[in-house]
């Protein structure tokens, strides 16, 4: 009996370890890519406007959730308290800035309203308060913060509802709400694709296809928060519903998708034509002339006109 319990302890201690390490190298990464964003925006003049504002706080969400993932500590009591409440806090407001963007570009091209530059401070009220609201809400009946296997264990049914009140309910509204903007955006391209083939305007024609082409990319947004957050759904209602019992390959793939969350954001909302082309001017400026001309890609980026988030929001705002 003994060497069969030594044996299943050092089997769980090399799991945790490797849902550790994996975890960590996934959250540096998001941690890298949000920096990048976070960097860019803070250089470069021209990407200061409010649509890309937006992704700015929304890379500094993911920027603090990956480092606060990053910083937490089992072994630690204070590292493992500042994972457990601040990777929440930054977390749940990612995920809530991903619907303040969804639903700018909603009333820009569905409803044709210029004013979504007043919504900034409801944005962050909005934010910043729910995030804290929740943080605060979960710590009820919580062990968080008490050093243990994993500082996001917590022990008890109440604990473990509270977490999926607090964290999936609205992430998973947030997924919904984002699906719902992104289908009646979808909607109203194609009703004024429809309409722009029927008049054989040209211009109305070129204008529909750049926001056709952007659409297709944003399209994409919902997933990223259901591609990273599926498995730790699906972990967390598995754990409720049987404790202590932990499927090695469901945990594995929920902290690997999970902390790479950041990553994905910043590639799908950071590097789109706007900072692309920031980046090859700056290049541009430093290179000598004959190198300039033997690469032609940082004249076509230069040139390029591509009609994507910034855009598509208010690209006077």
């Amino acid at each position: 009996m003994a060497p069969a319990m030594a044996a299943a302890a050092s089997q769980a201690l090399s799991d945790h370890q490797i849902l550790d390490a994996v975890g960590t190298g996934a959250a540096a990464l998001s941690l890298v890519g949000s920096s990048f964003i976070v960097l860019c925006y803070l250089l470069f003049r021209e990407l200061r406007k409010f649509s890309f504002k937006l992704v700015f706080y929304l890379a500094v969400s993911d920027m603090f959730c990956s480092l606060f993932t990053i910083l937490g500590g089992p072994s630690n009591a204070f590292y493992c308290f500042a994972h457990d409440y601040s990777a929440h806090f930054f977390c749940v407001a990612s995920f809530l800035w991903t619907t303040s963007i969804a639903f700018t570009l909603h009333r820009t091209v569905v409803k044709h309203k210029t004013d979504v530059e007043e919504f900034g401070p409801i944005f962050h009220l909005y934010v910043w308060g729910t995030s804290l609201s929740t943080t605060v809400l979960r710590s009820i009946g919580s062990d968080n913060g008490r050093p243990g296997s994993w500082c996001w264990i917590q022990q008890g049914s109440m604990a473990k509802v509270l977490h999926l009140i607090t964290f999936y309910i609205p992430l998973w509204g947030a997924i919904l709400y984002n699906g719902f903007t992104y289908y009646e955006v979808n909607r109203m391209l194609n009703n004024a694709t429809r309409m722009a083939a029927g008049i054989s305007e040209r211009s109305n024609q070129s204008d529909i296809r750049s926001g056709r082409k952007a659409f297709n990319r944003w399209g994409y947004y919902p997933l990223i928060l259901i591609g990273s957050w599926a498995f730790a759904t699906i972990n967390r209602l598995y754990d409720f519903t049987s404790p202590g019992h932990k499927i090695f390959w469901l945990s594995f793939l929920d902290v690997g998708f999970a902390g790479l969350m950041g990553l994905f954001n910043s590639i799908a909302y950071g590097l789109n034509s706007s900072v692309r082309q920031a980046i090859s001017e700056r290049i541009d400026t430093f290179l000598p002339e004959r190198i300039k001309r033997s690469l032609p890609t940082l004249s076509r980026l230069r040139s390029q006109q591509e009609n994507e988030l910034t855009s598509l929001i208010v690209e006077g705002n």
